[in-house]
Formats: structure tokens, sequence, C-alpha cells
């Protein structure tokens, strides 16, 4: 590996872990929210506030940073974000009641910030998939450790107190790689132009990408949000639901890690039918799931697919728009998408689970026919040059 092999690889691990540091609160908010519901003895409706708080400041934060961040110095901006969600963990722990709701918002803030500069990185890089699966199976592998070490080895015996304090140690580490990052982007935004109406330069390509993209989230998140409660209607017992749910998110990351590896050698088509065979086996076997094994498989199957499609479909939006403004609405797609799913689900399943393996199935089959025929073809006949979207080289 030569001198600017190694100076790229360092860049993309350094955005994988500021992405991380964006994912962490997001990724353990189920753990986080039940620990302070004990601590601080809140009602269901007040833990859901807090959640809709949380993802509230982080939807704010991913249009700040849609529209700001390449006027923003990086390296300063991922050392002031993760110790503003630390500080903020850290206050949550020790102030009041009444202090939750705008501490969290202020988590979600920072949080989203970070997972925006991630992406932007990624977004500059030849290699998309490698790039967007490195970082994700990095967010994904040091979310499940933090997840399997937090209920039983510090919240049995600390409390909330103890996992906040936790979680904003492993965010201030991960800060360290800000020194790694880039500068800040490597094409300046002209002077005096307005960072809210350059938002809205957006090829329309990639705005036509983005909510396609929110459609796809919405049928698989609305699936995510009641995957455990289709489990729970097979009878299956507790122990046998942690093995499926700790299994899939090692299988997430190695899923996204695998991608890492393989890169862009599937091309613009494949891939997508691909994501969606994958998709479909896993949505059969968990709507003829009798039993654990069957289950299992289903739901592991269906998470490497809906892992590939995520990766595959914001490498495209990325090529989409080589300005990197459409990768920075990505997680704003993905947050509307989180809203909008287990809304619409929750009001499929009065009477089964049938329609929403058919609303997750319908969405996986529109996000093929846009992205492997519609999409991909125009990527095909007018996809950014090399030097367009090389990657962001001003580590200095």
């Amino acid at each position: 590996m030569n001198q600017s092999s190694r100076n790229v690889m360092a860049v993309m691990l350094a955005a994988s872990f500021a992405s991380t540091i964006g994912g962490l609160p997001f990724n353990s908010l189920p753990i986080l929210l039940g620990s302070l519901a004990d601590s601080f003895g809140f009602s269901a409706q007040q833990v859901g506030l807090l959640g809709s708080a949380c993802f509230g400041g982080y939807l704010l934060g991913t249009l700040i940073a849609a529209a700001f961040m390449d006027r923003l110095p990086w390296r300063k901006l991922t050392l002031v974000s993760a110790f503003g969600a630390a500080g903020a963990l850290l206050l949550s722990s020790r102030m009041s009641a009444e202090a939750q709701m705008p501490l969290w918002v202020v988590i979600g803030f920072f949080a989203a910030l970070m997972t925006c500069l991630g992406l932007r990185i990624m977004g500059d890089m030849v290699n998309k998939e490698r790039a967007f699966g490195l970082r994700l199976g990095i967010e994904l592998g040091v979310t499940s450790a933090v997840l399997f070490a937090l209920p039983a080895l510090v919240i049995a015996d600390y409390g909330y107190h103890g996992a906040a304090l936790v979680l904003a140690a492993i965010i201030v580490l991960l800060s360290l790689s800000a020194f790694s990052l880039p500068r800040r982007a490597s094409t300046p935004p002209a002077p005096g132009s307005n960072p809210l109406i350059d938002l809205f330069k957006t090829p329309l390509p990639a705005w036509f990408a983005l909510g396609f993209f929110f459609v796809f989230l919405a049928g698989q998140i609305g699936l995510w949000a009641f995957l455990e409660r289709l489990g729970s209607g097979l009878q299956l017992a507790p122990a046998e639901m942690g093995i499926v749910f700790s299994v899939l998110k090692l299988l997430g990351g190695a899923a996204a890690l695998a991608l890492a590896l393989i890169g862009d050698r599937l091309g613009l088509r494949l891939p997508h039918f691909l994501v969606f065979a994958v998709i479909l086996v896993g949505l059969v076997m968990l709507a003829r799931a009798d039993g654990f094994w069957v289950y299992a498989l289903g739901a592991w199957i269906w998470e490497v697919g809906f892992t590939w499609g995520c990766i595959y479909q914001t490498a495209a939006i990325a090529r989409l728009d080589p300005s990197g403004r459409a990768t920075m609405l990505i997680p704003a797609a993905f947050g509307l998408g989180s809203m909008a799913g287990p809304g619409i689900a929750g009001s499929l399943i009065a009477d089964g689970f049938a329609p929403l393996l058919w609303m997750a199935f319908a969405t996986a089959l529109i996000a093929v026919v846009v992205y492997g025929l519609v999409i991909s073809r125009r990527l095909a006949g007018g996809a950014p040059t090399a030097e367009e979207a090389a990657p962001v080289t001003d580590v200095m």
C-alpha cells in the first residue's frame, strides 16, 4: 500500500469513527431511555417524548449540516460535536427530570452533525460502496460491543448514570480520530454564495433518489420496529429473542464490511437486484416462520439485505451529486423514514403481520425498479468522473 492509499484509508477510518459518534446515542437509544425511565420514574409517554426530542434535535442537525458543512472546519467540528454530545450526556445523568428534554435535543443535534460529516467525507471517495460499507461496518461493530456490554456490565450496577458516563467516554475516545480528518472540504463554497439556496441546487435526480430511499426505509424500518413483536407472536422465549437480535446486529456489521471488501465490483445495476432477492428470501421465511430457527434465519437474512440496500442506495445518491449536498441529506431521509415507517406499520398489523411483510416487500420492489433500472442507467450514462468524485486529500 503506497503513501497515498494509506492516507485515504486513514481518512476513511477517521470518518467512520466520526459517523460512529453520531450513531452511538441512537443505536443505544432503547437501552438509554429504559435506564433513564428507571432512574427518573418516567412513564412510557414521557420516554416516548424524550425519543422524539432527540429525533427533533437530530433532524435540525441534518439540515444545518447540509447547508453549512462545507463552510466549517471539520476537525474542530468533530471535537466540538463530540464534547457537546458527551457533555450533554453527563449533564443528563446529573440534572433533574425537567432538564432531560432540552439535553436530549442537544444530544441529537451534535450526533447528527457527526453522522453527516462521516457521510460527507465517504461520499467523496471514488469507490463509494467500499467507503459506505466500511463506515457502516465499523459503526455497527462498535454498537454491537456497546449494546452487549452496557446492560450487563454497567446498567445492572450503576444505572443510567453509569451508562451515560461510559458512553460519553467512548465518544470522547472516538473523537481522537479528528486529527486524521481533512481540515475542511477540498472545494470550498464560492464567496458570497447563500448556503440555504445552495442546498436547493442539489441535482433533481439526487432528490428523486433521496425520495425513493425514504420509501425503501419507511417499509424496512416499519418491519424492524415490529420484528420483535412478530417473534413474540410465535411464543419464543426471551433467551431466544436475545440470540436473534444480538446475532442480527453482528450480521449487519459483517454484511457492511463484506461490501467494503467487494466495493464497486458488481457494477451499478446488479447489486440492487441482489438486495431485493436477499430481502425477499428473508421476508418469505418470516412469513412462514413457525418456530425459532425459521424466524431467526428470516430475520438475519432480511437484515443482510436491508444493510446492503442502504449502502448501495446511499452510494448511488452520492454519485448523483458530486458536490456532496445530497449525501448530507441522507440522514434526514433516514430520520423521516424512521418517523413514518413505524407509524404506518402500526396501523397495518391490527389483523396480523402479513400486511407488514407485504409493505416491506412492496417498498423493496419499488427500490429495485427505481435504483436497478432507472438510476443505474442514469449513472451509467452520466456518472461523475473520477476527478469530480476524487477523495478529499487535504489532510495536513
